[in-house]
């Protein structure tokens, strides 16, 4: 749980929290995916700031994107340099109050910030498990986070947000547990990759294994692929962010210098900035759940999932209400996407939201503080409680 204890402009920040674990599919039991592989024991990470009320109907699940992890608000310690990722709307009197709702996060299966992955112990060998573990999908993320709030008491789900990756999951959510989800918030997402998704997603795949260290995924105790990792999250980078926001903060300054250095040094600060995105990214994310979490994202497909035949008929037994949010800036996930998405289901004859924010900094837009947003989110969650 949390301790309330710090404060920012926009609200009362949780505080303190406690990045915590539920281990589960202990053999013979294991998890059955999707891909026919069976997966266990399954440890998850998860964070949960709010108090959950005797009812357990107040729960607000949030999945993280791509890269992210468990940490969505607050600290972990009083001399954290950071709080989570999503601290600037979650929080009492935030978009997502926890003064009223219990809000949990879960680290996604193939990750690796404490939930079971490619970096995990392989029980059958006691070494990690790289290559040798199994293809995960969307909707075996979504059953790992089902596994855990079914140990928790939760049968119904205030909300299931999410954005990007993380609002692919939210959407499977709203169509494998209709009875479970009574609303889902789809931020800069998409039922499916579009083909240049997947082209910027191959790339990165490609530089990582490439690296000279791969050693075809099994690089742990030894040099790790650092230079091809660093690449595709430099290649990622340019595609979470948009021509305005780059030629806004960069434009074609030079970094320290007052003409070119006339070799391949970062000569402009764009360079610099990339260099350190990548050289960030290594110290903390693991090379192969990128492969594994990019791959999962790429197969998801909500036309075809579940034997349905389009979006349409996905969405036929879906009971949530929506909102829908795009930026325009955001061309890895632009809006047309999330318009065929609301049309859909308001072909289905469900409550849905939609709005189109002006944004300038891509798709990245849904993770950094916006009253827009956060008033968008605050009154829709508000009347969804309300309407209950």
């Amino acid at each position: 749980m949390s301790e309330y204890i710090e404060h920012d402009s926009q609200g009362v920040s949780v505080g303190l929290t406690e990045k915590l674990f539920y281990t589960f599919a202990e053999p013979p039991g294991q998890l059955v995916l999707e891909s026919g592989a069976r997966l266990g024991p399954i440890t998850l990470a998860y964070e949960m700031v709010g108090e959950l009320n005797a009812a357990r109907d107040n729960v607000i699940l949030v999945a993280h994107a791509l890269t992210g992890d468990s940490h969505l608000a607050g600290y972990y310690h009083h001399d954290d340099p950071r709080p989570g990722w999503w601290d600037s709307m979650i929080g009492p009197a935030k978009g997502i109050d926890t003064s009223r709702y219990c809000v949990i996060c879960t680290n996604i299966l193939a990750g690796c910030m404490g939930t079971t992955g490619p970096s995990s112990e392989n029980p059958a060998t006691s070494k990690p498990y790289g290559l040798a573990f199994p293809m995960v999908t969307i909707g075996d993320m979504v059953r790992a986070q089902k596994a855990l709030l079914d140990q928790l008491g939760v049968r119904s789900l205030l909300a299931v947000i999410g954005g990007s990756v993380g609002g692919m999951q939210a959407l499977e959510w709203s169509v494998r547990y209709p009875d479970l989800v009574r609303s889902c918030v789809a931020l800069a997402t998409t039922t499916h990759h579009s083909a240049l998704a997947i082209a910027f997603n191959e790339i990165g795949r490609q530089a990582v294994m490439s690296d000279p260290n791969f050693n075809k995924g099994d690089y742990y105790g030894g040099p790790r692929p650092d230079l091809g990792l660093a690449l595709a999250r430099m290649i990622g980078h340019v595609t979470y962010l948009s021509d305005a926001a780059l030629r806004q903060k960069f434009g074609r300054r030079l970094q320290n210098r007052q003409d070119f250095s006339f070799n391949f040094d970062a000569d402009f600060q764009v360079e610099s900035y990339l260099r350190y995105q990548g050289s960030k990214f290594v110290q903390r994310f693991d090379a192969n759940s990128y492969l594994y979490i990019t791959k999962a994202a790429d197969y998801y497909d909500l036309r075809q999932q579940h034997g349905h035949g389009s979006e349409v008929e996905a969405f036929a037994k879906t009971r949530a209400k929506f909102l829908v949010v795009s930026f325009t800036s955001d061309w890895l996930y632009p809006t047309y996407q999330s318009r065929a998405l609301v049309k859909a289901l308001k072909k289905n004859g469900l409550d849905v939201s939609f709005c189109e924010i002006e944004a300038q900094c891509g798709h990245d837009a849904f993770l950094l503080p916006s009253p827009r947003l956060t008033g968008l989110i605050g009154g829709f969650l508000a009347r969804v409680a309300e309407e209950e």
